[in-house]
């Protein structure tokens, strides 16, 4: 087994656990920071192989943007420690269940997919290749998305709004 190999089943076995303590922590402290180690596992699996681009991007917008937010959100709420996250007992054995279905699907998809491997004397061009897609054979869809996330900004400015006069 190569380093590589080593360094993939960290950062994997840190994202299953840290994902699994922000399912089933009952503190919303502590799922938050755990979900930063689900984002900082899966950014660093991304640039484990070879989607540097993408990998940098999940540190920016989730760790970087979504996740800041969302602790500040909790942080800035009053009585947020004393919040009690409750869930069915009822829905263990089905959840279990579910669970031990996708694992076997993922078994044997992992055991008899015919997995291709990368060239190595390819060079690593996913940036250039990317910007090249995106402005050249989806320019336009790449504009009609930034007006409508410019249209959920504003949205989403106007709601959050405090207006006395309307309440």
């Amino acid at each position: 087994m190569e380093l590589y190999d080593i360094i993939f089943y960290l950062v994997a076995l840190m994202v299953v656990v840290s994902a699994a303590i922000v399912v089933g922590s009952k503190n919303i402290v502590r799922a938050a920071y755990s979900l930063l180690f689900t984002f900082l596992g899966v950014a660093g699996i991304y640039i484990l192989l070879g989607a540097d681009f993408i990998g940098v991007t999940q540190l920016m917008v989730y760790v970087g943007g979504i996740l800041i937010l969302l602790l500040f959100g909790i942080m800035l709420t009053n009585k947020v420690y004393s919040v009690d996250i409750r869930r069915e007992n009822a829905y263990i054995i089905p959840s279990i269940v579910i669970v031990g279905i996708f694992a076997a699907f993922l078994i044997f998809v992992m055991t008899e997919t015919n997995w291709v491997t990368a060239d190595p004397t390819f060079p690593n061009t996913t940036v250039f290749e990317l910007g090249k897609t995106l402005l050249v054979h989806y320019s336009i869809i790449f504009e009609i998305l930034a007006i409508v996330l410019l249209i959920a900004l504003i949205g989403a400015a106007t709601l959050a709004r405090n207006d006395n006069k309307e309440r």
